[in-house]
């Protein structure tokens, strides 16, 4: 980055009218800051935009002020070298404000605009005040929730929420209980004084979902569980899976640095079970100050000069906002190649997995899987948790060998400690031998799966291992393609849930192939071949769903 630009960044997506002026010189942020607050209920679409509509023009002269007095140049210079605005994603009423009110600035003052993603200034705010080379990101806002490594060019989504966002979903339990917003803040302050009940916990592969829980949690409180106990358990379990998340992301990318993004973050247990997690695998992590964490300009005001000074700025005719606006379509021009190896270490004689130790005995052609307590997780979650995914690993293990997908033959299994033994099959994992014939041969036991009545549950590039093997297959080549790690699989005969396991699988090529492209198609054509067509058609529907959701 120059070390002599200035930005004014100008924030507005749904709560927070926002401006910000960022120096490089001194790395200082000022920022003004404007929150909206409804009387009642969640966010109000039109309140909103009238909100900014009244704060925008203020919170940006005090933000101008700010620039002009600290400018140390002639008088008749700008103050600042550019106008960085949110251009998406978020409500379009209040993205069209925030663009309007940029675009006047950077003509009269004669500067450049610089369009910014969001939730990819939330992820580089904190890959900027941690230092970080290049860490896995973890956005948990209220109105998404997902996560984000960069690879090739782009910050790719690994894991998002399948329903609603994180703030949201707890803010529903609030508003049925009466509480007004935002709900986050007095959970986290009546779960002090609670104790843990069993509530859902769903997370499939590296997406999640909160409809189940927040239906359950409604539907304790109206019989008569404590609220404290409930606003306790909502935060182990969500933010348990979140953690969870975050570290099967970890493991798949082999990156050992988590960075916090969103205003969920602001919540101390969320950092406390994360930092636990990073702490268990030997990972770093960090959470930025809290005035980073919610909606806010410095974040925009930071990305800015990191694209101003790549040359990536917009003509007018380019600054139109856009309420949809994902992270993994932003081209990453401000970033080189990272100096950090994104190898992940493989042929130790242990492996830490995302949930599991594993040893590995090539020549004695065994591995033992034991499924350590996590320290993050209240451990009456972390027991349940332990012991089922033990047990239906190797029930389902053994069940898709008989629908003749290849996979090891498990040995011994032990779920009171959450251990178990299989074959050793392959040579290396998946992530480490891409090619387009081994994707199809996943696409094609994917199906078969299906066909049988269940899911994987956690099809990623890790967890199937590939290589030459003594038996050859029923067509006489001895190219194996097997799949490990059932642990997240379970029965069901929805086309939704099938679906939603060839995304896993997809989501993980992207996460980690140098060209997606054509691996991501090789899957859809083994799948094809012995699949139902409904799931593919499916699948088209759930990578078209919008994750941005302000209900």
């Amino acid at each position: 980055m120059s070390s002599d630009t200035r930005i004014l960044g100008i924030e507005g997506t749904a709560w927070a009218a926002s401006a910000a002026v960022y120096d490089s010189t001194t790395d200082d942020v000022a920022i003004e800051s404007d929150a909206y607050e409804p009387e009642s209920g969640g966010i109000h679409p039109r309140e909103a935009a009238e909100h900014m509509h009244e704060a925008i023009p203020r919170v940006v002269e005090t933000a101008l002020e700010h620039a002009r007095k600290t400018h140390d140049g002639p008088a008749t210079e700008p103050p600042v070298d550019a106008i960085a605005f949110s251009q998406g994603p978020g409500l379009g009423p209040c993205l069209r404000i925030v663009g309007t009110a940029a675009r006047a600035l950077s003509q009269t003052l004669e500067v450049p605009l610089v369009g910014v993603n969001h939730m990819v200034a939330h992820l580089e705010i904190g890959r900027h005040t941690s230092g970080f080379d290049s860490p896995v990101c973890l956005n948990a806002s209220g109105a998404n929730a997902h996560l984000l490594a960069y690879r090739n060019g782009r910050y790719r989504v690994l894991g998002e929420t399948m329903d609603t966002g994180v703030g949201n979903a707890i803010d529903k339990f609030t508003r049925h209980v009466g509480w007004s917003h935002p709900g986050g803040p007095k959970v986290e302050a009546a779960a002090e004084d609670g104790e843990y009940v069993e509530l859902p916990y769903v997370v499939k592969g590296m997406d999640f979902s909160f409809s189940g829980i927040m239906s359950a949690a409604k539907q304790r409180y109206d019989d008569g569980t404590p609220v404290a106990d409930i606003c306790f358990s909502l935060q182990e379990n969500i933010f348990g899976m979140l953690t969870e998340v975050a570290e099967r992301a970890l493991s798949l990318t082999g990156s050992d640095e988590l960075v916090l993004g969103g205003g969920v973050g602001q919540n101390a247990r969320l950092r406390e079970m994360l930092a636990a997690m990073c702490d268990q695998r030997g990972a770093s992590f960090h959470a930025p100050a809290a005035r980073f964490l919610g909606d806010n300009a410095g974040m925009i005001a930071v990305l800015g000069a990191k694209m101003y000074d790549a040359g990536d700025t917009l003509e007018l005719a380019e600054s139109r906002v856009n309420p949809n606006y994902r992270p993994d379509q932003v081209a990453v021009t401000w970033r080189g190649k990272s100096e950090r190896s994104e190898d992940l270490e493989i042929g130790r004689e242990t492996v830490q997995g995302a949930e599991a130790l594993v040893d590995l005995e090539p020549d004695a052609g065994r591995v033992t899987k034991r499924r350590e307590p996590k320290r993050y997780r209240h451990p009456d979650l972390d027991d349940r948790l332990r012991r089922e995914r033990t047990t239906l690993e190797a029930r389902l293990t053994s069940l898709a060998r008989r629908a003749g997908v290849p996979t090891p033959v498990l040995t011994d299994v032990d779920p009171t400690d959450a251990r178990l033994e299989f074959e050793y099959v392959g040579e290396a994992d998946l992530r480490d031998g891409l090619s387009v014939e081994r994707v199809r041969d996943v696409g094609r036991h994917l199906a078969r799966l299906h066909g049988a009545g269940f899911v994987h549950g956690d099809p990623t590039t890790r967890n199937v291992r590939v290589g030459q093997t003594e038996r050859p297959s029923r067509d006489g080549d001895r190219e194996r393609t097997f799949l490990i790690d059932f642990g997240l699989g379970y029965h069901t005969d929805h086309v939704e849930d099938y679906a939603m396991d060839l995304h896993v699988f997809d989501q993980s090529l992207v996460g980690t192939a140098t060209d997606p492209t054509p691996l991501r198609e090789a899957v859809r054509e083994g799948y094809r071949e012995i699949g139902d067509h409904r799931v593919l058609e499916r699948l088209e529907d759930v990578e078209g769903r919008g994750r941005y959701v302000t209900d």
